[in-house]
């Protein structure tokens, strides 16, 4: 089951981030057809907030297809987003893995990393369209 987090700083609203998790997870093939999401309360209580950022967050779910909502019993995954490259992620990951390790003994912190992941990312991008 996946276990949500919130980023106070990241400017995103909390309801976003869990719904970008989700489909994160689904992407990933970390959350399968049929997998139960926790319940609104199970989050509430992890996250300590509101009951309707959640149940907006689940509603905005459902409405894209990737869940379902079965009255008394939970909210379970009805679509995945994998696609074919999924057998390619493991490879990707562990050279990932070994990015992030020579980063940090570069003297990197998690947010350096994360800024230079993300600007080389956007960048990157952006070649692409060009």
């Amino acid at each position: 089951m996946i276990e949500f987090h919130l980023d106070a700083g990241s400017g995103v609203s909390p309801y976003q981030q869990i719904v970008r998790q989700v489909r994160q997870a689904c992407r990933l093939g970390m959350l399968r057809e049929g997998d139960q999401l926790p319940t609104v309360k199970e989050v509430v209580a992890h996250l300590a907030i509101n009951p309707n950022t959640v149940l907006k967050a689940y509603r905005e779910l459902e409405r894209d297809g990737i869940v379902s909502p079965r009255p008394g019993v939970g909210t379970f995954v009805t679509a995945t987003l994998a696609d074919g490259s999924l057998a390619a992620h493991e490879p990707l990951r562990r050279e990932l893995r070994g990015w992030l390790d020579r980063a940090r003994r570069a003297g990197l912190d998690d947010e350096s990393i994360e800024a230079l992941f993300r600007t080389t990312f956007r960048s990157a991008a952006a070649e692409d369209v060009a």
